[in-house]
């Protein structure tokens, strides 16, 4: 597995995530008849909270994003993107596995949406996530608390 970091994200990233983005989901966009090159980019300008979100780092350098973002009863995991080069690595499996821990000890549900016929979506069920439901274009996820075995 390569070495990588997080570090919080900044208003300052909003286009290289965005950019990234419309890299990663492309191919997806494309065969589910979605892609549209402003759209894929803007969304993401809409939607980005960098006090939510962290820049992945491989060796010192941009790699990837991720958000994490609260909401009433639950968290919402956002922007999932890494850089397709560094992608089978065992970077992506870590950073979740590092997220879905600091959810699991406030005993947090999360929830995702993956598009349909997304490779990510494996990823995601081998960290726990079942489909709690789906449209044409999304599935939708969940993940309920994994609590430790306590030794007392």
């Amino acid at each position: 597995m390569a070495v990588w970091e997080l570090r919080s994200a900044s208003a300052a990233d909003v286009e290289a995530v965005a950019e990234l983005r419309a890299v990663v989901l492309r191919p997806d966009l494309e065969r589910l008849g979605r892609y549209d090159e402003q759209r894929v980019r803007q969304r993401l300008r809409d939607g980005f909270m960098p006090a939510h979100t962290w820049v992945i780092e491989v060796a010192g350098a941009w790699a990837g994003c991720v958000a994490l973002r609260p909401v009433k009863d639950a968290y919402w995991l956002e922007h999932f993107y890494l850089d397709p080069g560094l992608q089978g690595r065992g970077i992506g499996s870590g950073v979740l596995r590092g997220l879905l821990d600091r959810c699991d000890r406030e005993d947090a549900v999360v929830r995702l949406n993956v598009l349909r016929g997304s490779s990510a979506r494996r990823l995601y069920e081998r960290h726990g996530f079942t489909v709690e439901s789906e449209d044409e274009v999304d599935v939708f996820m969940v993940r309920d608390p994994v609590f430790a075995a306590s030794g007392t």
